[in-house]
């Protein structure tokens, strides 16, 4: 199973992202918009694992403790470089707690082998990319290109964007499935923030 531990989003901002990309979409129209009930805040990439090794995952989840917090998602940026975009996406905003969580799940999930992260955590919810990975870090084949270059301009023009506040209390496992059009995410398991 390939897996993954992320935030959901709360319906009433993953709407207004829903019409926020509606509008802009055919500003970039050869870059793979992200479906809007697919979107997620994620805390930890693991990838592919064997059904054992994913419950061991689950039982280190459960043991995290840690409160309930705001977080608001305003602005956005582009992955690697706006020069070179390979992705576009929005801010989140939640002070320290995002980032504790976040180092929790690594260590939670490192106790049971799975590699720690390589690079700080950096929030973000992708609402486009170009090709491949969605990673912030530049990559192989990363060079100046203009599939944002018309939604680059067009945000440039608007106000600043704020897509609202919410208050996370829970996250959670999900399973990626591969489809034509996109991955398919599946909630395996639910880990309540106090």
């Amino acid at each position: 199973m390939r897996i993954f531990i992320a935030l959901d989003i709360d319906d009433i901002i993953r709407e207004r992202i829903r019409l926020f990309m509606d509008g802009v979409r055919g500003f970039a129209p050869d870059v793979r918009w992200v479906r809007p009930e697919s979107m997620h805040v994620t805390l930890k990439f693991v990838g592919q694992k064997s059904p054992e090794t994913v419950e061991e995952i689950k039982v280190a989840l459960e043991r995290i403790q840690t409160d309930a917090f705001e977080l608001s998602m305003h602005g956005y940026g582009f992955f690697p470089t706006s020069k070179a975009p390979r992705v576009f996406w929005i801010g989140i905003q939640a002070g320290p707690k995002l980032a504790s969580l976040a180092t929790l799940v690594d260590e939670a999930t490192f106790a049971i082998g799975v590699p720690k992260e390589e690079h700080a955590f950096s929030p973000h919810l992708t609402l486009a990319r170009r090709s491949g990975s969605g990673a912030p870090s530049r990559r192989k084949g990363d060079a100046a290109n203009s599939s944002f270059q018309r939604l680059q301009e067009k945000l440039a023009a608007m106000p600043a964007l704020d897509f609202g506040t919410m208050t996370a209390r829970e996250f959670f496992l999900y399973e990626s499935q591969p489809m034509p059009g996109g991955a398919r995410y599946t909630k395996m398991a639910r880990f309540e923030l106090k």
